[in-house]
């Protein structure tokens, strides 16, 4: 959550009560005071259509306190009135009415200076990786990085098959509840989730990519998938907010050393050929 927006709103709420502000004055605050928490002070954006509805339960739960009682509905209507119909609003009546379509028109035209962007007509199930991401404040250039307990493999077999089993426990503490207890993708909640999880099993998954690409995909998760991924974004979380980077590398070779794969070799970069 964003500390500054709820504490924005607060003050703001704080001064109302200090001045005495009217029922009407407090009607509003409450109603925009709501929507600037929910549309600004979350780090992850609640979605329009949630918004939209918190909002519509909001403006009916204000009308109700405003007409719970005639001196309730006298202290929100009687201020109205009087701004339509006294002289001494007329200028200020006339800015507001002045501005209604002006807002309008601001709005449509906002709307209109949005770049088009072609459709996506269909989804990458793998999409290219970045050439580089942040990952617990260490940088990862996946065109070139290779799981950095890899080669434990040859030279320290101990020590290799401790992040193995390392692996092995960061999965089934996390990942089983998806990918299955297996590794075939058929999780308690796989059912439930557009697109399914990956099979590790597909000989098209784990020998396809380098480690360096699942690396990407289990740090940053559905909210790191680029445009190609959509619709149906993944459903994975950021694991780099609850893992370590060794787990994350450890869990990768958990994954190869359980389904019997080798991870595709890393390629050169701008090598020349020579002739």
């Amino acid at each position: 959550m964003k500390l500054a927006i709820v504490l924005a709103v607060v003050a703001v709420m704080v001064v109302l009560r200090l001045v005495r502000a009217g029922l009407l004055v407090w009607l509003a605050a409450w109603w925009v005071g709501t929507y600037a928490v929910l549309r600004y002070g979350f780090v992850t954006p609640i979605p329009a259509s949630a918004l939209h509805i918190f909002m519509a339960i909001t403006a009916l739960s204000l009308f109700a306190y405003a007409t719970s009682s005639r001196e309730r509905m006298r202290a929100t209507y009687e201020p109205v009135l009087a701004f339509a119909s006294e002289s001494r609003f007329t200028l200020p009546l006339a800015l507001v009415a002045a501005s209604i379509p002006g807002v309008v028109a601001w709005s449509v035209y906002q709307g209109l200076q949005q770049p088009l962007q072609p459709p996506y007509f269909g989804r990458t199930v793998h999409p290219s990786p970045p050439a580089e991401i942040t990952s617990r404040g260490e940088k990862v250039d996946l065109a070139r990085a290779a799981n950095p307990f890899r080669n434990l493999e040859k030279t320290d077999v101990q020590a290799f098959r401790r992040h193995v089993e390392n692996g092995r426990r960061v999965y089934y503490r996390n990942c089983f509840f998806c990918h299955g207890d297996d590794l075939g993708g058929a999780g308690m909640y796989a059912h439930g989730l557009d697109p399914v999880p990956a099979n590790f099993l597909d000989s098209g998954v784990l020998p396809m990519f380098q480690e360096s690409f699942f690396f990407w995909r289990i740090a940053k998760g559905g909210p790191g998938m680029p445009d190609e991924g959509a619709p149906g974004d993944s459903a994975m979380p950021e694991w780099e907010r609850m893992l370590s980077n060794e787990e994350m590398w450890d869990v990768i070779l958990f994954l190869y050393d359980d389904a019997g794969y080798r991870p595709r070799a890393l390629e050169a970069v701008g090598a020349e050929v020579a002739h």
